[in-house]
């Protein structure tokens, strides 16, 4: 018997049955993890994706998909009240259970991800927080993005662009006639120009070429685009997302 206990984020749940549900959590120290909670359709606001639950997963055999038993820990019911903090609460759980593999720990980005479920839990302007967050996503599975410095001069200042095959900065200096093959780095990433929109088109672009294009073989989940249409609007129609959510509930 294969005996795990510990806390975990729910990622997702579905019904199983008549009355159990398949859940997946991430935990810092056991990564992402399918189990069936028996009755737990009975259960439903505990076991909504965001809530934090102390767990036991058990299973005869490493292979098997495994029971939870879980008790409450911690509720983010309030990322449910605002539509653009649910389109965050859906795009950040919907990558994790797309990207990471099972039972594989992720401690780091685990922390990175409840400090951003906090903060939008708590409300305020957490866009760049999320921004930061897929950065940290890429490095965590293995193509973390060099920004710091010009892969060509070795430059610290000046940098203009990013390889899209590489990952890496470029000057315009150094990027000379190849400059029109290049990814504008915006000021987000620590270009010169291009806000929040521009940034997440550099991460979108290498979670496709290097994910789910590469690795996966399917398109990135669908929340991620709906949550990078409704954080652009909010760009552009000015102020913080929570004050353009009601422009941008509808269609997204």
């Amino acid at each position: 018997m294969l005996d795990w206990q510990g806390d975990a984020t729910v990622l997702a749940r579905r019904k199983h049955g008549e009355s159990a549900v398949i859940l997946t959590v991430f935990a810092r120290d056991a990564g992402v993890i399918n189990g069936v909670v028996p009755g737990g359709a009975r259960r439903g606001p505990m076991l909504q994706p965001g809530n934090r639950l102390l767990l036991r997963w058990r299973a005869r055999l490493a292979d098997q998909l495994g029971t939870f038993t879980a008790e409450p820990l911690a509720s983010r019911a309030g990322l449910m009240d605002d539509p653009a903090t649910l389109a965050g609460l859906n795009a950040v759980t919907a990558l994790l259970a797309y990207a990471l593999p099972e039972r594989d720990p992720h401690p780091h980005l685990w922390d990175r991800t409840e400090d951003l479920l906090d903060a939008m839990q708590a409300g305020g302007d957490w866009p760049a927080r999320y921004l930061r967050w897929e950065l940290t996503l890429l490095d965590e599975l293995g193509f973390g993005l060099v920004l710091d410095r010009c892969a060509v001069t070795g430059a610290t200042e000046g940098l203009a662009y990013v390889s899209p095959r590489t990952g890496h900065a470029v000057t315009a200096k150094g990027a000379g006639e190849w400059a029109p093959r290049l990814l504008p780095l915006p000021a987000l990433l620590g270009g010169t120009g291009g806000g929040l929109a521009e940034a997440l088109a550099v991460t979108g672009h290498f979670l496709n070429a290097n994910l789910a294009e590469s690795q996966i073989g399917k398109p990135l989940p669908a929340a991620r685009d709906r949550l990078v249409r409704r954080l652009s609007r909010a760009a552009v129609g000015g102020g913080t997302t929570q004050d353009r959510a009601a422009q941008g509930s509808s269609g997204a």
